[in-house]
């Protein structure tokens, strides 16, 4: 629920302007809150989840995602719904920032892969099928069914995380200026990488830019002058962890590049209606929920760096047979692409995410799991700027859409783009094969 909810609400903000008697500048809002809500928390609350216990901080996101899909239901002015969809992104930043550090408390050593792969499989194949099963409800009921809907699976979720492990909190608190500046950094950098999908005058989105690069510098230089940093920046230090996290900022920017602009291909180009283009881009998605368990049961037994280094090479061909794609395609020829993509992104995902999460030492779960819910979340959102950019060169703008022409031209630049980052990743986690992981304590 906390993955769907950044992107269900896409498909439904015209119905939501429409009914709350809004612009369509405004109803932008109902997304960018619940993601600039994500993004500011991230680091914050994985930090927290480190000094009150994993399972205390996941349960509160758990009550506070409910509440906000429950006001947002409810919601009948837009700054009402703004708020909600704000509250909604507390409880699902929180989600998603302490729920690796929690399979690790969760599961032993041995099985950390198979728990990693079946988060991945939850992650992929919701990030994807958001528009999709948007569509699909708004074909049936009203806009705010789409977060009604949340409400009877998260008490059902309440009434289940009461078997969490026990929590151990740790003496200490939070840093304000790391809290404040971590908030700022990573709010105004995705807003403002947002702002060129948007078409916002390139004014503010330098601006936004610059500032949230000063108060991210300012904040990583703090973690190394307290003697309790928030978040644990030296397990960069850690080179099974740089290459896993170097690996996964450019294969999630691959995907984020792959993720919007094939949908533009299959509706301006090919004619397609947006859930015949959901379905046909759904081949990507189901491919990873197949095999993500199963790579994940295999990295508890194999080298990481040969697993996901061979699926990223499968990732990367299957991209390039996107961007190879005729002006015609026929839908088998899409799908098959799209479960080549699929098969290597799902052998990337669960052993990568095995080796950020276990390289780090036990007590800096929490740090390890916050910065690869960022590492996901800055990845896809570069990729978005970066087709909205491609988009801007050849004179349209992911706001305004773009035409038949426009796309055709365009396609295979963003997707050779998206070939060229999982070309990278591939580089970088082959790197991993020319080191002897380091012993971390279990």
């Amino acid at each position: 629920m906390s993955v769907l909810d950044g992107l269900i609400a896409n498909t439904a903000l015209p119905s939501i302007a429409r009914d709350l008697h809004a612009s369509p500048a405004e109803s932008i809002w109902v997304v960018n809150g619940f993601q600039l809500a994500v993004t500011a928390s991230l680091l914050p609350l994985a930090a927290l989840g480190g000094l009150l216990g994993p399972a205390r901080v996941y349960r509160a996101g758990v009550v506070t995602f409910v509440a906000g899909s429950l006001l947002c239901a409810l919601a009948r002015t837009l700054p009402l719904l703004i708020a909600a969809r704000v509250a909604q992104g507390l409880g699902a930043s929180a989600v998603m920032a302490i729920s690796p550090a929690l399979l690790r408390e969760i599961f032993p050593r041995a099985q950390l892969g198979r728990a990693l792969g079946l988060n991945a499989l939850v992650v992929g194949t919701s990030a994807a099928a958001g528009p999709t099963l948007g569509g699909l409800v708004l074909a049936v009921a009203p806009w705010p069914w789409l977060f009604a809907i949340n409400v009877p699976f998260g008490l059902v979720n309440i009434a289940l995380n009461r078997a969490l492990p026990d929590d151990h909190p740790q003496r200490g608190r939070l840093d304000t200026i790391s809290v404040l500046t971590s908030a700022s950094g990573l709010s105004l950098l995705i807003w403002g990488l947002d702002g060129f999908g948007r078409s916002e005058p390139l004014w503010t989105v330098v601006l936004r830019l610059v500032i949230g690069i000063v108060a991210t510098t300012i904040f990583v230089r703090r973690q190394f002058t307290l003697p309790r940093p928030m978040i644990a920046l030296d397990l960069f230090r850690i080179p099974t962890f740089s290459l896993a996290a170097a690996t996964s900022l450019c294969t999630f920017a691959a995907q984020g590049l792959a993720f919007v602009a094939l949908p533009f291909f299959f509706q301006e180009s090919l004619g397609r209606t947006p859930l015949e283009s959901g379905l046909l881009l759904s081949s990507w998605p189901l491919a990873v929920a197949i095999v993500a368990p199963i790579a994940g049961r295999l990295s508890d037994r194999f080298p990481v760096g040969i697993l996901a280094t061979g699926g990223l090479a499968v990732l990367t061909l299957g991209l390039a047979l996107y961007a190879s794609l005729p002006p015609h395609p026929t839908s088998s020829e899409i799908v098959l692409h799209g479960i080549i993509c699929g098969l290597g992104f799902g052998f990337f995902q669960s052993p990568n995410n095995r080796e950020l999460i276990g390289s780090a030492p036990r007590e800096k779960s929490g740090s390890a799991a916050g910065l690869l819910a960022v590492l996901r979340v800055g990845g896809q959102t570069l990729g978005t700027a970066l087709v909205a950019i491609a988009f801007g060169l050849f004179g349209a703008s992911l706001a305004a859409g773009a035409g038949h022409d426009i796309v055709a031209r365009s396609e295979p630049l963003v997707l050779w783009t998206a070939c060229a980052f999982s070309a990278a990743a591939t580089i970088a986690s082959g790197l991993r094969l020319r080191r002897a992981a380091p012993a971390v304590a279990a």
